[in-house]
């Protein structure tokens, strides 16, 4: 080996040396400083998915229904194996069959896992809360694949229940417990399940030799009188249909022969269903049943609801719509792809349904049904002592039969909720009206509580008083071209329903300081808030802001922007009568399944009492019966002849939207064991004054009840005769009875 080539070896050696010995270290196994070192290799390192991120995503998409977010997270697979809109379908399907619960519906929890880097197994505990059957808990196990970088699901049918595995379905068979019936207080069902006819002529196929017959024998079957069905036939087109309405079957049987053989145009179709008596005894209170809606069903079949259920709508059969219907029976089956029977999954078993007895005095409320007339308006009698309501009329009537699919009459004539007038809405409780004059009874009790008035307190009552730094306010006097009516104490100025009066009390307790005491004492009234009865109602409204002379004044006479309903107004003058307690209004005596006893029974209750002292109530009620009483009292023309007791105010309550609204309320102190006193109010809209149009109504609630339904308190103002409209309708004169004046304390 030449010199050359042994340098080069041993030079390669050394270096293979150099580079296979650790750095020299200092005390520990740091690199010395100054000696070079290399960095390490850069690697970027993707970390595995957690699964459950991606099934907590699922899952919670799920509870939510948000099954476009679901159906993102299945495999490329799953996704050309179904569309979004047939998963989507079948998820939907499946919340309605199971009836599981909107939002609350899915609960889980992920209790194993097994993962693979490309493929994971893990198991959910589900469970589907349903609203027939409780809850159901399954096990589902979710197979996850590697896909995009991220995990996605196989999904199979049984992903959405395992029970529905291989093709199985689900499939629900219901037992609907018989709906139960309301009665009115005397035991007679005013809502029941029957055999019913529904009943209608034909003007042009009646046989004219035998008219009196027809007219007759509908007005027997019917509730229509004589005269009102000669009217339907000569203001008929001869060709129509016209609907007279429902009848039980064993009353047209029991005239069948005259049907079949006597009569010719008259048509009877026979059906069997829910029946209202009389085509609705008090049907805005009672109110009337639904069927489930054709447009977007999901959420009431998910309730448990069949396609063809009827349910509670209005009234006391909305607000007692679980103890009418019961509890539905119910099975939920597992179908395989032939149909048959696999197992049956859950059930639920039937309960009765209850009846509701109501408060309602049948032929006290069918027979001030019948006087309303053609006007809008309310009328709500109650037993001051117990809060008991009597009747609850809402003018215009409507049928609830007319909701029946079964009857044919409902082919005929148009839906009442597409009628003139709204006749379905409830004027007694939803409607919600300026008080006018009436409200003085609250002023003028608002007026002695402060002490800046007395009962001696005097003011002259003339055309117009001017308030509030020079407003000029005008007296009905004035309106009506009467006399004025001079120098009058504070219980006289409520007599006279003297509006100078009370527009002084309310700028008076305005400039002292007492701007609230008005709205504050009819607050404590019961106005502006519900007064707790059995069905849905309104509040009215007492203005918070009452800062202004402007404002109180016009609050002193009941108008401005208060409003109040007729239930309320009842309530409020029971209380005056009864000595100061406010009672809940009740609609309902008891509730249970017939033949057991009660699981509710009426008892009285006392919400609040008038905060008012003993003295100001006698003023009041003193005042209240010089309305009536004393000659020159707005009410005394139609009342001062009246058999009993009674004590009330007059009010005419102005609108902007047309004539002013006439009311009267009142109470009677009569003392007859066997017929408790009563408190009533009384609405007409648009008709007037309310001492020549509500007065009236008031005279006939009081007679048809002291005398057993025999004293129907004279004509009303449009009628031809009690209980029919005269045509055209009269124009009410000032004074129609000729009444003397009186001065009677």
């Amino acid at each position: 080996m030449t010199k050359k080539r042994l340098f080069l070896a041993l030079m390669l050696l050394l270096t293979l040396v150099a580079c296979s010995t650790p750095p020299a270290t200092i005390g520990t196994d740091e690199p010395v400083p100054g000696t070079p070192t290399l960095p390490g290799p850069q690697v970027d390192v993707t970390p595995a998915p957690e699964v459950e991120t991606m099934i907590d995503g699922f899952m919670r998409a799920w509870q939510l229904e948000d099954y476009p977010v679901m159906y993102s997270y299945l495999t490329a697979e799953s996704q050309s194996a179904i569309t979004l809109e047939d998963f989507a379908l079948k998820y939907n399907n499946t919340a309605v069959t199971l009836t599981l619960q909107q939002e609350t519906g899915i609960e889980y929890a992920i209790t194993d896992r097994l993962t693979n880097p490309n493929n994971a197994a893990v198991t959910v505990q589900v469970n589907y809360n349903t609203n027939l059957f409780g809850t159901l808990a399954r096990d589902l196990t979710l197979a996850l694949v590697r896909e995009d970088g991220g995990w996605r699901l196989q999904w199979t049918e049984a992903t959405i229940l395992p029970d529905l595995q291989g093709g199985n379905t689900l499939e629900i068979v219901r037992d609907i417990p018989a709906r139960g019936n309301i009665y009115a207080n005397d035991g007679s069902a005013i809502v029941s399940q029957e055999d019913v006819v529904a009943l209608g002529f034909v003007p042009n196929e009646l046989d004219t030799d035998r008219m009196s017959l027809f007219y007759s024998t509908m007005a027997d079957l019917t509730i229509y009188q004589i005269d009102e069905i000669i009217e339907m036939v000569d203001n008929a087109l001869g060709y129509e249909y016209i609907p007279l309405g429902e009848v039980p079957q064993e009353e047209v049987d029991r005239r069948i022969d005259t049907l079949n053989n006597a009569l010719t145009g008259v048509y009877i179709n026979y059906y069997t269903s829910r029946y209202y008596v009389d085509n609705g005894i008090a049907p805005q209170t009672v109110g009337h049943l639904s069927y489930v809606p054709s447009e977007n069903p999901e959420d009431y079949l998910r309730q448990g609801y069949a396609l063809n259920s009827r349910f509670g709508s209005t009234g006391i059969e909305l607000a007692y719509d679980d103890e009418l219907a019961g509890t539905m029976g119910a099975s939920l089956y597992l179908k395989d792809v032939n149909g048959q029977i696999v197992t049956k999954l859950a059930e639920r078993g039937k309960v009765a349904a209850q009846a509701v007895t109501t408060t309602i005095d049948p032929t006290l409320q069918y027979l001030l049904q019948k006087s309303l007339g053609d006007y809008r308006g309310a009328i709500v009698v109650m037993e001051m002592d117990t809060g008991r309501v009597l009747a609850s009329v809402s003018n215009p009537q409507f049928d609830p039969n007319l909701f029946d699919g079964g009857n044919e009459n409902i082919f005929h004539i148009e839906s009442p909720y597409n009628q003139p007038d709204d006749p379905v809405f409830n004027r007694a409780t939803d409607g919600q009206y300026p008080l006018g004059s009436v409200f003085k009874i609250i002023t003028m009790s608002a007026a002695l509580e402060t002490g800046v008035f007395t009962e001696t307190s005097e003011i002259y009552c003339g055309h117009s008083i001017d308030v509030c730094g020079g407003t000029t306010l005008y007296d009905w006097t004035y309106e009506k071209e009467r006399p004025e009516s001079g120098q009058l104490t504070l219980p006289e100025g409520l007599m006279r329903s003297c509006n100078p009066w009370f527009y002084y009390i309310g700028e008076t307790l305005a400039a002292q300081g007492y701007t609230n005491a008005i709205a504050d004492l009819a607050r404590d009234f019961g106005l502006g808030s519900l007064t707790g009865v059995d069905i849905p109602e309104q509040p009215g409204n007492i203005p918070v802001d009452t800062s202004t002379c402007e404002l109180n004044t016009q609050l002193a006479i009941g108008q401005g922007e208060m409003t109040v309903t007729p239930l309320q107004v009842a309530r409020f003058v029971a209380a005056i009568g009864n000595g100061g307690t406010l009672y809940r209004p009740a609609l309902v005596e008891s509730v249970g399944v017939e033949g057991l006893d009660p699981t509710y029974t009426f008892e009285p209750e006392a919400m609040a009492t008038l905060p008012i002292s003993d003295s100001t109530l006698r003023i009041v009620q003193e005042a209240m019966r010089s309305v009536i009483s004393n000659g020159r009292g707005t009410a005394h023309a139609q009342l001062g002849t009246m058999t009993y007791r009674a004590y009330g105010k007059t009010g005419t309550a102005q609108n902007p939207f047309g004539d002013s609204h006439a009311w009267f309320a009142g109470y009677t102190s009569v003392g007859n064991p066997d017929r408790p006193d009563i408190a009533v109010a009384v609405l007409l809209e648009n008709a007037g004054e309310g001492s020549e149009m509500a007065a009236p109504v008031f005279r006939r609630v009081v007679s048809l009840y002291f005398s057993n339904y025999t004293d129907y308190g004279y004509v009303l103002p449009w009628e031809a005769y009690p209980y029919v409209v005269a045509s055209p309708t009269p124009v009410p004169t000032d004074t129609p009875y000729g009444y003397e004046e009186t001065d009677e304390p």
